[in-house]
């Protein structure tokens, strides 16, 4: 009986095995472009423009930042990558996530390690720093909640948490053509990865 094709290919010229992924088949062009046209909210947001994972990154490494001003540039590229997985496997909102079961994050761990050791990570993330990005995330998510995807704020307090007022200024989200996201997200790792 014949497996069934695991990997997939990538605009790099890379086949990335999901099943077994090795640093060497991962690039940052790969990731910039996946994320940028993956839709968070599965595409139910506001605008002419999905609201890219890319985007949502690069919002989670800034909110990240300022939650933790002294975080080394290789936590703040961790941060920018906690999603780089859903380049080859997509966003899924959370209750998709529970139904799949645990099948999904034993995919997202490989595909994560894989990507931290190919950017000199550590394959897993010390969980005080997954605790910080995970604030900035659930931050992130709340902004885009109200902002994009219809939340009340009462809604978004409750499925979220409550938002810190100061760290909301400045931190009106607009929505992007995907090349144009692609470009700031390689730009970003580039220059923290450069600061390593």
């Amino acid at each position: 009986m014949k497996q069934p094709r695991a990997w997939q290919r990538m605009l790099s010229g890379r086949r990335l095995d999901l099943l077994d992924p090795t640093p060497v088949d991962i690039e940052v062009e790969d990731i910039a472009h996946g994320l940028a046209f993956v839709a968070r909210w599965n595409g139910q947001t506001v605008g002419d423009f999905a609201y890219s994972v890319a985007e949502h990154s690069l919002l989670v490494e800034q909110i990240f930042w300022r939650l933790n001003p002294k975080a080394t540039p290789a936590q703040r590229l961790t941060a920018l990558l906690h999603d780089a997985p859903e380049y080859v496997i997509g966003d899924m909102i959370s209750p998709v996530k529970v139904s799949v079961g645990p099948g999904y994050d034993d995919l997202d761990k490989r595909l994560a390690a894989a990507i931290h050791i190919r950017f000199g990570l550590p394959a897993v993330t010390a969980s005080m720093l997954k605790k910080q990005i995970k604030k900035a995330d659930k931050i992130s998510a709340w902004l885009e909640a109200t902002q994009l995807a219809g939340f009340s704020w009462a809604e978004a307090d409750r499925l979220f948490g409550k938002v810190d007022a100061t760290l909301m200024d400045s931190l009106t989200l607009h929505l992007r053509a995907p090349l144009e996201v692609r470009k700031d997200f390689t730009a970003k790792h580039v220059e923290l990865l450069a600061q390593m």
